[in-house]
Order: C-alpha cells, then sequence, then structure tokens
C-alpha cells in the first residue's frame, strides 16, 4: 500500500515538472509586443533674451503642432489682453497698422479666406497728400499668410500682390511690414525714401519692435522686443539689428508688425509691453488687429 502510494506522488511530481517545461516553453515562444514610449506632444516655448539695448520676449511654435497662428480684426481697437479673453487664445501678438485717430486699418486682414480690412477704404490714408507718392507701395507691402494646401497647413510671407503658391489656397493674411528676411524691403515697401530723407519707422533708430518668422521647417516664432524702463530715450532695437536678431533665431522668413506703442505680447496670462515712458513705465497702447496663437 506504501509502495503504491509513493509511486502516485512521483508520477504527480513528473506531471507537474513536464507541465511547467511545456508552458515556459510556449511563452518563450510567443513573440513579445514591444512597448513604443509615445513623443511628448509639441507645444510653445517661450524664453527671453536679454540684447544690448534691449530684452526680447520670444514664442516659438513648432510646425505641425496642436497650436494655429491665425490673423484677427477688432471692430474697436483694444488690448492684447482683451483680445485674449474673447478668443481664448494661448498667445496673442499685435500685428497690422491702424490709424488710431479713426480706429480704422491701414493693413490687409484676410480671415478665412475673405477681406475684411482694406486700406484703400481709410480716408485719411488715401486722402493725405503727403502719402499720395506712396500709396502703391504701400497698398503692395509684406503680409503674414496662412495656406491650406490640400491636407497641410503652412506659412508664409509674402507681398500682398503675390499669388499663393501652385495647389494652395489662401485662408488668411496680416499685412504691416518691412519684410526682413531673407533680405530688408525697406524702400521696396515704402517705408524709406532715401532721396526725400523719408522714413516712417526711423528704420535705424532704437525702438520697440514687434516681429514674425517662418523657420525652415515651418515654425513659426513671434517676437516683442522692449524698452530697458531704465534708458526709455535710447533703448530697443533698430530694423536692421530686427532682422539679424531673427536669424540668430532660426528664421528664414521674417516681417516686422506694428511697433512702438502698439509693442505687446500676451502669453498665458501674462502681458509684455515695448514702449516706456520717460518714467520707465509700460505704456499700454489698445491696437486694431493681432495674431492669436489657439490649439487646433
Amino acid at each position: 500500500m506504501g509502495l503504491n502510494v509513493r509511486k502516485i506522488k512521483l508520477l504527480a511530481l513528473i506531471l507537474i515538472s513536464l507541465t511547467m517545461v511545456l508552458w515556459f516553453n510556449l511563452r518563450s515562444s510567443t513573440p513579445s509586443i514591444p512597448t513604443v514610449a509615445s513623443s511628448p506632444p509639441k507645444t510653445i516655448r517661450y524664453f527671453e533674451r536679454t540684447l544690448p539695448q534691449s530684452i526680447a520676449h520670444i514664442l516659438l511654435i513648432p510646425a505641425n503642432s496642436r497650436f494655429l497662428v491665425t490673423p484677427e480684426l477688432s471692430q474697436k481697437v483694444a488690448t492684447v489682453e482683451e483680445f485674449a479673453q474673447k478668443h481664448r487664445a494661448v498667445a496673442i501678438l499685435n500685428a497690422g497698422f491702424f490709424d488710431p485717430a479713426n480706429q480704422k486699418s491701414t493693413s490687409y486682414v484676410v480671415l478665412q479666406g475673405k477681406l475684411v480690412a482694406d486700406p484703400k477704404e481709410n480716408e485719411r490714408l488715401v486722402n493725405n497728400p503727403n502719402l499720395k507718392p506712396y500709396l502703391s507701395q504701400i497698398f503692395n507691402r509684406a503680409e503674414f499668410r496662412r495656406y491650406s494646401c490640400g491636407q497641410t497647413i503652412s506659412y508664409s510671407i509674402a507681398l500682398h500682390s503675390q499669388l499663393p503658391p501652385a495647389g494652395c489656397q489662401l485662408v488668411d493674411a496680416i499685412g504691416a511690414g518691412p519684410r526682413l528676411l531673407p533680405e530688408l524691403t525697406s524702400v521696396k515697401e515704402g517705408f524709406v525714401d532715401n532721396s526725400n530723407k523719408r522714413d516712417a519707422l526711423g528704420s535705424n533708430q532704437p525702438n520697440a519692435r514687434t516681429a514674425v518668422g517662418i523657420t525652415r521647417d515651418g515654425s513659426v516664432i513671434l517676437v516683442m522686443v522692449a524698452q530697458k524702463p531704465s534708458a526709455p530715450a535710447n533703448s530697443g532695437i533698430s530694423l536692421p539689428a530686427l532682422a539679424d536678431f531673427m536669424k540668430t533665431l532660426g528664421a528664414d522668413q521674417a516681417m516686422n508688425l506694428d511697433g512702438g506703442s502698439s509693442s505687446s505680447l500676451y502669453y498665458k496670462g501674462k502681458t509684455f509691453y515695448g514702449k516706456v515712458d520717460l518714467e520707465g513705465n509700460p505704456i499700454k497702447r489698445p491696437v486694431k488687429s493681432v495674431l492669436l496663437v489657439q490649439e487646433n
């Protein structure tokens, strides 16, 4: 009887051992599924640069991210904070030129394929005798554009008269100027007339400035260069220096936006102003048009 019990226990141990070996072999032969770490989502990067006569506030919006950069126009002038509250934007940068006296745009603005601001309809602009020699240039200044090219969204900087690339449709545009990169076009766009000693933007003088750039990979760079409160009379940046600075940030294309007292950048609840008064206090000037950064 005792012998039979020992045989049964031995057989049981053998069966258990065989089962474990079979299970291990089966598991080893099953191909494992590798774990793929998901890449972090592309997001906006904010940083500052201290320049010799100014402080630059910079936003980098990566290409093919969930963020779109689009122009927006207000019926009445508004601060960048008011634009942000209305449109729930992550970031806002002042953009096109306007006439503070009548609050009308002096820049073209296109939204969703529709022209919503036409400088030719601004009577104070077209009837200004001092500007008549330059109107053809004023009406063909640089624009920051958003194209729809099939399933792809792309950004570009082009003169107003320039047609979209083949296969692309113009969605949005905001005019300003002059173009900074690949070359500074102040004379071509009528901001500078050397023969008549005209320089509408004080191109070579330091001032608060605003600019937009596009990198080779299609990322968008928004820049607001602020004066230093400790040196309100002689701080800021000139347009040639701004062009050079945009190049150091990786921009292949860039254009100047409305500057001076209009210079303002909003990002995540905080606003930076570019122009300061003689006491070094920031000047908060409402503007007519902006560039919005929103989640798509």
